[in-house]
């Protein structure tokens, strides 16, 4: 495959201005070989033509120069992040090897390669991660920083050219998941630009009225919002000039996003909204020299207009984990409005836009032992998880909380999430010291586990060598680690628990010298209703079953097994016959459902919103509580799950052939009030085979017939077969399935 058949004409100009511009970002970073090397790799890729477009059309090169400029340009990464992106595809498609990348271009690049193969095998089959998929993806994430960046800038990329797409269900995908996890990790990172795009972006693809009506009334009201800005920093700018400050200054519309979450918050539409705009005062200052003109520049603003005091944050004395530093204030303006202040100096304001790229810069990798814990977090919940649908929970919940900052009485400091307890502290410091953990003195006051902290605490924890992990912990823990390690914790003291009952049981047994047979103890488990021998033991454990009784139920049990096997030992085997009972079976669970991965067996229910039934398009919703419910995909309550949690959707489809089994359907009936219709349409249904009528109810008004009926049917195919046949009666107009 030549050039011209890779590339249309306007791909080629594109790639020749991409190239020209990657050379200028990352020119002085990049080896002596590089260029050549990677002009030959591309002309290789080029004339091999197997690396397909993906599934809005783009040509895979330039989508990949596309996010390498980014990762570049808008994150501030060099070599190693622009070389992986621009090798990954070659590797995943066979056209060169890891080996051969490591041994041309160096580790480095190879381990960000490695992780970016990874990642995209999983978007293999669909523009979106399947929810079976969410922790391979987190793992990928946690495995290395850079790959993060990467994906983020890659999503940045995709959400930027698929405006024009025609493949709207994969843009709305793709839309839905930017916001729910791209932007959030965004967030995290400190990319706070990049993750206002993607929540931009997003509500454009999925709400397009909403954003729209929110642009347009921001460019009505722009002429006059220039104005204000201009006036509420006119004087602040003089003040500063005055103290002799390097500094520039600027007015900083919220995004669209942010204040259409405003006016759902606050109730209210655009014109309700006061705070559309936000100013930063970015000054030019030394290092050593930074805070000291941050809160001079602070106490020049406060003393001009008046500061609301609840609405400072210090991002200066203690950085966010991200390394976000900033000044924030709140002050009534002229005529009486509140606006925002931000100020920040050069650096500071980098790695703002930049986020944790940046930072590296300026402190070093190895400075960023925050977003190291958060990764290790990651990685911990992960492996501990009940669920991919509880690690995605936690995740999402982790990304998008704001700091407190915590004192030992030794004064070292610890930084949590909003709303962390007494027992998340503990957990923080220590293992062990969570586990035995009964209290706290904070501030010199005796508070229980469950006691919210707040910025500036000093917590000194009490422990107790009998107190053990409690299941209620993990209701008012905020934290991921502290969650992990109660799990983990109750899961061991569970198992010791189980393993001693076990003991003692077997030890009772043979007190009574009696036969201990583990078939017929199973089926005592079974009968006493138990769902699993845990759950058995466990009730053993906390003294709920007494042995005894469960020994002499067992007894009786074996003996009337022997008995049975006895009595049919002497019977004939004429005439002898097991009569099956479905006495308590579902009446669709032997219709093969397959859920997901080929996975059959699985608890589900049929949803009672739409009542699937054997034959329809169905996908599957996983609940809070774990189990999945069957809807159809035509059903009334399918896009908002879609759109709101994708995360938990599954697929599902039956397989095999329809058992007989009947399914409730609720038919709409709708026409003229003739004689006789009502007659009529049961008269049908009584006629067809294995169609059974379990109730009707009429309403009759100004000579229009409505009925709802509900009859139990086999699959999709009969189903249809009636509706035909009942939309031949005399008066029938519409017949709608419920």
């Amino acid at each position: 495959m030549d050039e011209q058949v890779f590339f249309t004409p306007d791909e080629h100009k594109q790639l020749i201005a991409l190239y020209k511009r990657l050379l200028q970002l990352s020119g002085d970073t990049l080896q002596k070989n590089d260029c050549c090397n990677l002009k030959k790799h591309l002309v290789k890729v080029m004339s091999a033509g197997s690396i397909p477009r993906n599934a809005f059309g783009m040509n895979p090169i330039i989508k990949d120069m596309q996010t390498a400029v980014i990762v570049a340009e808008e994150i501030g990464m060099r070599r190693a992040s622009i070389l992986g992106i621009m090798l990954h595809e070659s590797v995943k498609y066979n056209l060169c090897t890891l080996e051969s990348v490591k041994q041309m271009y160096g580790e480095d690049v190879a381990g960000i390669i490695h992780g970016l193969v990874k990642i995209n095998e999983l978007y293999a089959k669909s523009p979106t991660i399947e929810s079976e998929n969410f922790r391979n993806l987190l793992l990928s994430f946690a495995e290395d920083m850079r790959v993060i960046l990467i994906m983020t800038a890659d999503r940045v990329n995709l959400m930027r050219q698929i405006k024009d797409c025609s493949n709207e269900e994969a843009r709305l995908q793709v839309s839905n998941e930017a916001a729910y996890l791209y932007a959030p990790l965004a967030h995290k990172l400190g990319l706070y630009k990049l993750k206002s795009e993607l929540e931009d972006l997003s509500l454009k693809y999925t709400q397009h009225d909403v954003y729209y009506h929110i642009k347009d009334k921001l460019n009505a009201t722009k002429a006059a919002r220039d104005r204000y800005i201009d006036a509420f920093i006119e004087p602040v700018k003089k003040k500063l000039e005055e103290t002799g400050l390097k500094f520039h200054i600027k007015g900083r519309t919220k995004s669209i996003h942010s204040i259409y979450q405003k006016m759902k918050k606050q109730g209210c539409p655009f014109e309700g909204v006061y705070d559309l705009f936000a100013i930063r005062i970015i000054l030019d200052s030394p290092i050593d020299k930074e805070k000291q003109e941050c809160w001079q520049a602070y106490s020049i603003v406060t003393d001009m207009y008046l500061p609301n005091p609840k609405r400072l944050r210090d991002w200066l004395s203690v950085p966010k984990s991200n390394g976000y530093e900033s000044l924030h204030i709140t002050v009534m303006g002229p005529e009486g409005k509140w606006v925002e202040v931000q100020i920040r100096t050069e650096r500071m304001d980098e790695i703002a836009e930049k986020g944790l790229a940046a930072h590296w810069r300026y402190k070093g990798i190895k400075g960023e032992s925050s977003l190291d814990e958060w990764l290790n977090s990651i990685r911990e919940t992960l492996e501990n998880a009940d669920s991919n649908l509880e690690a995605m929970d936690q995740f999402k919940l982790d990304l998008y909380k704001d700091e407190v900052f915590v004192f030992t009485p030794k004064g070292d400091l610890y930084k949590l999430p909003q709303g962390a307890t007494v027992l998340d502290f503990a957990f923080a410091i220590h293992t062990n010291l969570g586990c035995r953990c009964i209290g706290a003195r904070v501030n010199g006051r005796n508070v229980q586990l469950k006691q919210t902290l707040n910025s500036g605490d000093q917590v000194e924890i009490t422990t107790s060598s009998t107190q053990t992990p409690k299941r209620d912990w993990l209701n008012f823990v905020t934290t991921s680690k502290a969650k992990t390690k109660i799990r983990q914790a109750l899961k061991e003291l569970v198992a010791r628990q189980t393993e001693f009952a076990k003991e003692t049981l077997e030890r009772k047994f043979k007190n009574r010298k009696l036969e201990y047979d583990e078939a017929i103890l199973m089926r005592l488990i079974k009968k006493l209703g138990f769902k699993t021998v845990t759950d058995f033991y466990q009730s053993i454990a906390n003294e709920t079953m007494e042995i005894n009784g469960i020994i002499d139920r067992y007894v009786e049990m074996q003996r009337k097994e022997t008995e049975q096997r006895e009595e049919i030992s002497y019977r004939s085997a004429e005439g002898f016959n097991i009569q099956q009972t479905t006495e308590g079976k579902d009446y669709y669970k032997d219709d093969v459902l397959v859920i997901d991965q080929n996975l059959k067996g699985l608890d589900f229910n049929l949803a009672k919103c739409c009542n699937p039934i054997y034959g329809d398009d169905v996908f599957g919703f996983v609940t809070i509580s774990g189990g999945i419910k069957i809807h159809r995909c035509d059903c009334p309550n399918a896009k908002e799950m879609k759109a709101r949690f994708p995360y938990r959707i599954v697929r599902a489809r039956w397989a095999g052939k329809s058992q007989g089994k009947q399914y409730p359907i609720t038919l709409r009936i709708v026409g003229h009030d003739d004689i006789g219709i009502v007659t009529n349409i049961t008269s049908i249904i009584n006629k067809e085979d294995n169609i059974l009528l379990r109730s009707i109810s009429i309403d009759s008004h100004d000579g229009l017939f409505s009925g709802m009926l509900t009859v139990m049917v086999d699959d999709t195919s009969k189903l249809e077969s009636l509706i035909k046949k009942i939309k031949t009666v005399k008066g029938v107009k519409q017949v709608n399935r419920g």
